[in-house]
């Protein structure tokens, strides 16, 4: 087994493991930010991983640059997908208050609650 065909499964089973991870995080988490949190984090840099590896195996062919842009893509994406599912999971009130530590969000709330065109800054 050469360098590089060990490289590339040890990033291919690390990027796995990394989603696995995720899965069970989104299967036992109990509130839908804990949710999110281990759908993003986790999964995408399994994902990358993943990416890289075969990346890596498939070294001169021109798939490697679908590979590239699949990771910009979800690096771009994915932070700003968690931010709005977190938000409208916060305004529906299906955020557990115990389990957070800051509520960063509660003065904004309150103080949008006065104003005619709240929540659509």
């Amino acid at each position: 087994m050469s360098v590089t065909e060990l490289l590339t499964a040890i990033l291919v089973l690390g990027g796995s493991a990394l989603a696995l991870t995720a899965a069970i995080g989104l299967v036992r988490f109990p509130d839908t930010l804990s949710r999110m949190h281990s759908a993003t984090k986790p999964q995408v840099l399994g994902l990358l991983l993943v990416l890289s590896g075969a990346a890596i195996r498939l070294r001169g062919s021109i798939d490697a640059g679908v590979f590239i842009l699949t990771g910009i893509f979800t690096l771009v994406t994915a932070p700003v997908i968690a931010q709005r599912v977190g938000q409208l999971a916060y305004r529906e009130g299906n955020a557990r208050e115990d389990l957070l530590a800051v509520d960063a969000l509660r003065e904004r709330a309150e103080g949008d609650a006065g104003e005619p065109d709240a929540g659509q800054h």
